[in-house]
């Protein structure tokens, strides 16, 4: 894929310091700490490496990547290692994509609570495929599943929703055999959204009750025990969004549908448009019209303000595992679930692709380290301007 033209750093660049002074009572030091990463990101201000070829001797000078897993341009590299590692996890069966969604009138309460209404969203949701998954009714086996948790929805705006790639089947309960699940189908979605509305509004209820939960702003008439229970009343009048795409097969086909999914930002440089003006313009899908393709076109502090919506709490993990695939259970499970399917033993996973030399292809090695000073005067750089970077490798 090309170079975008466009970056978000771009944008930050230019209308960063003017946005915080701007919103900054609105804001807290990490949507900061995201900001000034951004910036950096590839530049000289983070140091870097001096590579070179292990055949030609060719050289060249690589910027170091800020590492903010918020940040557009450092997610490839991070997808690359972490599809690496799960390849020899696959099992060779069919894949179902489950997506579990939280109703828009909710948005406003995550954004102030968001450490525990997303862990509340992943652990509900996961509850209810875990049971239901269970009922000799609809599956009777013990799954596993990976869940990935997106904010965001194509116009940048809060749409917390988690999405679960699921295999075809799971483990008896005493793990004597492997239960397919149907082709056409993994659960009824109408009784998982039923049931995850339940759950997930019966914790609610009890964060609210152990006084767990933030209310400012136009929320502070939620504070009260009438107001919220008219609340939870109004949400479970709703029906909950739980949608399963029909099952994909083959270990190259749910590799490729996991980098969709892994380490996706709100927004990716490709995306982006124009920059004029002070306002930035946006490719977007509109779900609620087919998916057609769009332009959004918003100030670029408006733009912003969108992005760091979805800048997560420190230590929140978004990519999880459950069931039997839970950390603390998933080699022993994985090596049963082998066993079971004629796999053989495991493999170790692929190489991670290293960088390669532009002039003969071959692979390029990091032979010293550079500090800002020291590229600074080497490159005879400017910090107005700093120079990018191929594909960061350090």
């Amino acid at each position: 894929m090309s170079r975008p033209t466009l970056e978000v750093a771009d944008i930050v660049r230019a209308v960063g310091n003017s946005f915080w002074e701007q919103q900054q009572s609105h804001l807290v030091w990490p949507h900061r700490k995201v900001l000034d990463a951004i910036v950096r990101c590839r530049t000289a201000a983070l140091g870097g490496h001096l590579d070179k070829c292990v055949r030609c001797d060719h050289q060249a000078i690589s910027f170091n990547s800020c590492r903010n897993r918020h940040c557009p341009k450092c997610q490839g590299s991070a997808r690359t290692k972490w599809l690496a590692a799960r390849s020899a996890e696959l099992l060779p069966v069919p894949y179902f994509h489950v997506v579990f969604t939280l109703p828009h009138s909710l948005s406003a309460l995550v954004l102030q609570n968001k450490r525990l209404l997303y862990d509340l969203l992943f652990s509900t949701s996961a509850e209810t495929m875990l049971e239901m998954a269970r009922d000799p009714k609809h599956l009777g086996a013990d799954i596993g599943f990976l869940g990935v948790l997106h904010t965001w929805g194509q116009n940048l705006q809060v749409h917390p929703h988690v999405h679960y790639i699921v295999p075809a089947g799971g483990l008896a309960p005493d793990g004597s055999k492997w239960i397919d699940s149907s082709r056409r189908f993994f659960l009824p979605v109408k009784a998982l959204s039923r049931i995850f509305r339940g759950k997930f509004c019966e914790q609610l209820r009890a964060l609210f009750q152990q006084d767990r939960l933030h209310f400012h702003g136009s929320l502070e008439q939620l504070a009260s025990p009438g107001a919220f229970n008219h609340f939870l009343w109004q949400l479970g009048q709703k029906d909950w969004v739980v949608y399963a795409k029909p099952p994909f097969g083959g270990a190259e086909h749910v590799l490729n549908y996991l980098a969709r999914y892994t380490h996706r930002v709100a927004i990716s440089n490709h995306r982006l448009v124009a920059f004029r003006n002070g306002r930035v313009s946006f490719r977007w899908r509109d779900y609620a019209h087919s998916g057609k393709k769009k332009i959004m076109t918003v100030s670029a502090h408006e733009f912003l303000r969108r992005f760091l919506l979805h800048v997560l709490p420190k230590g929140l993990v978004r990519i999880r595992h459950f069931g039997i695939f839970a950390n603390r259970r998933r080699r022993a499970a994985l090596q049963r679930c082998r066993a079971l399917l004629d796999m053989g033993p495991s493999v170790d996973p692929p190489e991670i692709p290293r960088l390669r030399c532009p002039a003969c292809s071959d692979i390029m090695r990091v032979v010293e380290r550079l500090t800002c000073s020291q590229l600074y005067f080497r490159s005879n750089l400017t910090w107005s301007a700093p120079r990018r970077s191929g594909d960061d490798t350090s």
